[in-house]
């Protein structure tokens, strides 16, 4: 696929590591979101989604450590990913961005001659208990993308091979108002080191680059920023050590209706926030391991 020809991806999924989906089950009632009921994944990971109106969804990931160990040395991609991150980072966190896809396999063939394949296509189905209680099948394909010097964050495509039931609105309704995502922010001492993987994960040329780091935008409208030390200081209030080098993920930065009525059920819900710019900064705590920003 030449420059001309590329079609931005839309911005599916964030996966976020938690040290169990209990607690992050009960912080994110807390916040205001309505959670999915618990899924397994064939391989030992597990998850609590949090789907959004515009059809993106956050993905608290917990694990089955055994099942998740026996995973990762068959040579499963995405939990060795997760193994890493947690070894690493701990439990809770911000690990990776998922965009769409009609077409993994060909997907794995551009990263390869890229030169930012992460490693073999994964292929699997499992069960979801929808909000009446019935129960359907989703099979996927995934493809992925990641930078060696970047141990700590990585990229990856997803096809619905078998979609699952589409009318999620009973999930997609939140006390809070959240209606969709406007914003994921990375961190990384100098962004533009990185815009090589973000073009090519986003299958997206054009990257907006200024003094606080890099922009680049996704189909759907969600900007995915790369924030210097002084980006992170200046737009969330957070410290990063200059001489750590590679992606992080740092922040969520959501939609809502109503501001003020955010406000009040943080407020009354006990949340610890902070008000910047016209957004409320909910800093991390076990159960979420990122920032949270809320804005109209």
């Amino acid at each position: 696929m030449n420059a001309a020809s590329r079609i931005p991806r839309l911005l599916d999924h964030l996966v976020l590591p938690v040290i169990d989906l209990a607690t992050a089950r009960d912080r994110y009632g807390k916040l205001g979101f309505t959670v999915a009921a618990d899924a397994l994944h064939p391989f030992g990971t597990e998850n609590a989604c949090v789907f959004l109106a515009d059809k993106t969804y956050l993905e608290p990931l917990g694990i089955k450590r055994e099942e998740c160990e026996a995973a990762a040395l068959a040579g499963n991609v995405f939990v060795a990913r997760d193994q890493a991150y947690r070894f690493r980072r701990g439990h809770d966190g911000f690990s990776a961005i998922v965009l769409s896809s009609d077409d993994a396999a060909a997907d794995d063939v551009r990263f390869r001659k890229a030169g930012i394949s992460a490693g073999e296509m994964l292929e699997f189905s499992r069960p979801m208990k929808l909000p009446d209680g019935s129960q359907a099948t989703g099979s996927f394909r995934l493809a992925f993308a990641a930078d060696l010097r970047s141990p700590d964050f990585f990229f990856f495509t997803c096809q619905r091979v078998t979609p699952l039931p589409s009318d999620r609105s009973a999930l997609e309704t939140h006390a809070n108002g959240v209606i969709g995502l406007s914003e994921v922010v990375l961190s990384e001492p100098n962004p533009t080191d990185f815009q090589y993987i973000l073009q090519e994960a986003v299958d997206e040329r054009e990257v907006s680059a200024h003094s606080f780091g890099m922009d680049i935008e996704t189909r759907n409208g969600v900007k995915i920023s790369v924030l210097n030390q002084a980006g992170m200081s200046g737009f969330f209030d957070r410290k990063t050590p200059g001489h750590s080098r590679g992606l992080r993920g740092r922040a969520v930065v959501f939609k809502v209706v109503d501001l003020l009525a955010t406000e009040q059920l943080l407020t009354a819900n006990a949340v610890s926030f902070t008000r910047k710019d016209n957004r409320l900064i909910v800093p991390e705590t076990p159960g979420q391991g990122v920032v949270f920003a809320f804005g109209e």
